[in-house]
Protein backbone atom coordinates (compact mmCIF):
# COMPACT_ATOMS: atom_id res chain seq x y z
CA UNK A 1 0.00 0.00 0.00
CA UNK A 2 1.68 3.26 -0.91
CA UNK A 3 1.67 6.38 1.12
CA UNK A 4 -1.59 7.97 -0.78
CA UNK A 5 -3.47 4.85 -0.76
CA UNK A 6 -2.90 4.65 3.14
CA UNK A 7 -3.67 8.54 3.52
CA UNK A 8 -6.90 7.91 1.40
CA UNK A 9 -7.98 4.96 3.63
CA UNK A 10 -7.12 6.80 6.95
CA UNK A 11 -9.68 9.74 5.62
CA UNK A 12 -12.52 7.44 4.48
CA UNK A 13 -12.11 5.32 8.10
CA UNK A 14 -15.96 5.49 9.48
CA UNK A 15 -14.14 7.47 12.36
CA UNK A 16 -13.46 10.02 10.11
CA UNK A 17 -16.35 10.45 8.19
CA UNK A 18 -18.06 10.71 11.69
CA UNK A 19 -16.18 13.15 12.61
CA UNK A 20 -15.75 15.50 9.61
CA UNK A 21 -19.53 14.98 9.03
CA UNK A 22 -20.92 16.17 12.38
CA UNK A 23 -21.43 19.95 13.25
CA UNK A 24 -19.94 19.18 16.94
CA UNK A 25 -17.52 15.94 17.10
CA UNK A 26 -14.84 18.32 15.34
CA UNK A 27 -14.58 21.16 17.52
CA UNK A 28 -15.33 19.60 20.73
CA UNK A 29 -11.75 17.28 19.49
CA UNK A 30 -10.35 20.74 18.97
CA UNK A 31 -11.12 21.75 22.14
CA UNK A 32 -9.98 18.88 23.93
CA UNK A 33 -6.93 18.82 21.60
CA UNK A 34 -6.07 22.80 22.76
CA UNK A 35 -6.71 22.16 26.50
CA UNK A 36 -3.96 19.28 26.43
CA UNK A 37 -1.64 21.51 24.36
CA UNK A 38 -1.80 23.90 26.94
CA UNK A 39 -1.62 21.81 29.96
CA UNK A 40 1.65 20.54 28.29
CA UNK A 41 3.22 23.25 27.59
CA UNK A 42 2.21 25.20 30.74
CA UNK A 43 3.89 21.93 32.77
CA UNK A 44 6.64 21.64 30.97
CA UNK A 45 7.48 25.96 31.32
CA UNK A 46 7.24 25.45 35.19
CA UNK A 47 9.70 22.75 34.38
CA UNK A 48 12.12 24.57 32.17
CA UNK A 49 11.79 28.08 34.33
CA UNK A 50 12.72 25.76 37.73
CA UNK A 51 15.77 25.03 35.45
CA UNK A 52 16.60 28.26 34.52
CA UNK A 53 16.42 29.48 38.03
CA UNK A 54 13.30 32.02 37.38
CA UNK A 55 10.47 30.20 39.51
CA UNK A 56 10.54 27.58 42.31
CA UNK A 57 13.92 28.32 42.99
CA UNK A 58 13.42 27.03 47.18
CA UNK A 59 12.22 23.85 45.53
CA UNK A 60 14.26 20.98 44.69
CA UNK A 61 14.40 20.06 40.74
CA UNK A 62 13.93 16.28 41.86
CA UNK A 63 10.33 16.90 43.37
CA UNK A 64 9.16 19.56 41.42
CA UNK A 65 9.45 17.45 38.46
CA UNK A 66 7.98 14.32 40.55
CA UNK A 67 4.67 16.59 40.99
CA UNK A 68 4.76 18.13 37.75
CA UNK A 69 5.63 15.50 35.30
CA UNK A 70 2.81 13.20 35.12
CA UNK A 71 0.25 15.80 34.44
CA UNK A 72 2.58 16.38 31.70
CA UNK A 73 1.92 13.11 30.67
CA UNK A 74 -1.27 12.85 31.05
CA UNK A 75 -1.84 15.59 28.84
CA UNK A 76 0.58 14.99 26.14
CA UNK A 77 -1.38 11.95 25.57
CA UNK A 78 -5.04 13.65 25.35
CA UNK A 79 -2.88 15.72 23.00
CA UNK A 80 -1.71 13.58 21.01
CA UNK A 81 -4.93 11.38 20.56
CA UNK A 82 -7.31 14.65 19.89
CA UNK A 83 -4.65 15.31 17.36
CA UNK A 84 -4.38 11.87 15.74
CA UNK A 85 -8.72 12.09 15.31
CA UNK A 86 -7.95 15.84 13.73
CA UNK A 87 -5.76 14.54 11.57
CA UNK A 88 -7.68 11.64 10.16
CA UNK A 89 -10.33 14.04 8.94
CA UNK A 90 -8.36 15.48 6.10
CA UNK A 91 -4.83 13.20 6.29
CA UNK A 92 -3.97 13.77 2.64
CA UNK A 93 -4.31 17.38 2.84
CA UNK A 94 -2.80 17.54 6.60
CA UNK A 95 0.69 15.36 5.32
CA UNK A 96 1.00 17.77 2.70
CA UNK A 97 1.13 20.66 4.67
CA UNK A 98 4.25 22.62 5.64
CA UNK A 99 2.74 23.89 8.55
CA UNK A 100 2.06 20.33 9.54
CA UNK A 101 5.51 19.05 9.07
CA UNK A 102 7.34 21.57 10.99
CA UNK A 103 4.78 21.18 13.83
CA UNK A 104 6.03 17.24 13.53
CA UNK A 105 9.60 18.04 13.17
CA UNK A 106 9.74 20.26 16.11
CA UNK A 107 7.79 17.95 18.31
CA UNK A 108 10.64 14.93 17.45
CA UNK A 109 13.17 17.78 18.22
CA UNK A 110 11.73 18.16 21.51
CA UNK A 111 11.33 14.65 22.25
CA UNK A 112 15.27 14.46 21.23
CA UNK A 113 15.87 17.35 23.60
CA UNK A 114 14.26 16.05 26.63
CA UNK A 115 16.14 12.59 26.15
CA UNK A 116 19.79 14.28 26.05
CA UNK A 117 18.60 16.20 29.08
CA UNK A 118 17.96 13.15 30.66
CA UNK A 119 21.20 11.46 29.44
CA UNK A 120 23.18 13.95 30.17
CA UNK A 121 22.28 16.46 32.99
CA UNK A 122 19.25 15.23 34.74
CA UNK A 123 21.92 11.90 35.27
CA UNK A 124 23.85 14.65 37.30
CA UNK A 125 20.67 15.91 39.22
CA UNK A 126 22.26 15.08 43.31
CA UNK A 127 25.06 17.72 42.47
CA UNK A 128 22.51 20.35 41.53
CA UNK A 129 18.69 19.33 42.71
CA UNK A 130 18.68 22.34 45.20
CA UNK A 131 20.72 24.84 43.48
CA UNK A 132 18.58 27.62 42.34
CA UNK A 133 19.02 26.69 38.64
CA UNK A 134 20.63 24.26 36.97
CA UNK A 135 24.32 24.14 35.28
CA UNK A 136 24.55 25.52 31.77
CA UNK A 137 23.92 22.36 29.85
CA UNK A 138 20.29 22.01 32.14
CA UNK A 139 19.74 26.09 30.93
CA UNK A 140 20.57 25.47 27.20
CA UNK A 141 17.94 22.53 27.32
CA UNK A 142 15.12 24.68 29.13
CA UNK A 143 15.46 27.65 26.80
CA UNK A 144 15.55 25.17 23.57
CA UNK A 145 12.49 23.33 25.18
CA UNK A 146 10.58 26.43 25.80
CA UNK A 147 11.35 27.53 22.08
CA UNK A 148 10.54 24.40 20.73
CA UNK A 149 6.80 24.28 22.47
CA UNK A 150 6.10 27.93 21.41
CA UNK A 151 6.84 26.90 18.05
CA UNK A 152 4.58 23.98 17.56
CA UNK A 153 1.92 26.08 19.29
CA UNK A 154 2.50 28.60 16.73
CA UNK A 155 3.00 26.00 13.72
CA UNK A 156 -0.21 24.35 15.23
CA UNK A 157 -2.42 27.35 14.80
CA UNK A 158 -1.12 27.99 11.12
CA UNK A 159 -2.42 24.49 10.17
CA UNK A 160 -5.71 25.29 10.84
CA UNK A 161 -5.64 28.39 8.68
CA UNK A 162 -3.34 26.76 5.62
CA UNK A 163 -5.61 23.68 5.17
CA UNK A 164 -9.56 23.06 4.33
CA UNK A 165 -11.31 20.51 4.55
CA UNK A 166 -11.67 17.35 2.76
CA UNK A 167 -14.05 17.03 0.10
CA UNK A 168 -15.55 13.67 0.51
CA UNK A 169 -17.49 11.91 -1.93
CA UNK A 170 -20.82 13.44 -1.65
CA UNK A 171 -24.15 11.55 -2.25
CA UNK A 172 -25.60 13.27 -5.57
CA UNK A 173 -29.19 14.63 -4.68
CA UNK A 174 -31.74 15.02 -7.37
CA UNK A 175 -32.55 18.27 -8.54
CA UNK A 176 -35.73 19.84 -7.64
CA UNK A 177 -37.43 21.59 -10.69
CA UNK A 178 -40.09 23.73 -9.11
CA UNK A 179 -41.99 23.89 -12.53
CA UNK A 180 -42.14 19.57 -12.65
CA UNK A 181 -43.35 19.75 -9.14
CA UNK A 182 -46.81 19.40 -9.72
CA UNK A 183 -46.75 17.43 -12.81
CA UNK A 184 -48.00 14.40 -11.88
CA UNK A 185 -51.64 16.08 -10.20
CA UNK A 186 -53.69 17.47 -13.23
CA UNK A 187 -53.52 21.39 -13.61
CA UNK A 188 -56.87 23.03 -14.58
CA UNK A 189 -56.54 25.94 -16.27
CA UNK A 190 -58.73 28.68 -14.93
CA UNK A 191 -61.14 30.02 -16.81
CA UNK A 192 -60.43 33.35 -19.02
CA UNK A 193 -61.74 36.61 -16.80
CA UNK A 194 -65.35 37.70 -18.26
CA UNK A 195 -65.67 40.35 -20.35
Amino acid sequence: MDLSTFLATLQSSSVAVAIRNSLYIFPLIESAHVCGLAMVFGSIAIIDLRLLGLASTRRPFRRLASDILKWTWAAFLLTAITGALMFITNAAVYYHNWFFRAKMAALVLAGINMIVFELTTARTIHQWDKAPSAPPAGKAAAVLSLVLWIGIIFLGRWIGFTTTRATAPEEKVPEINFDNIFQDSPVTPSPPPAK
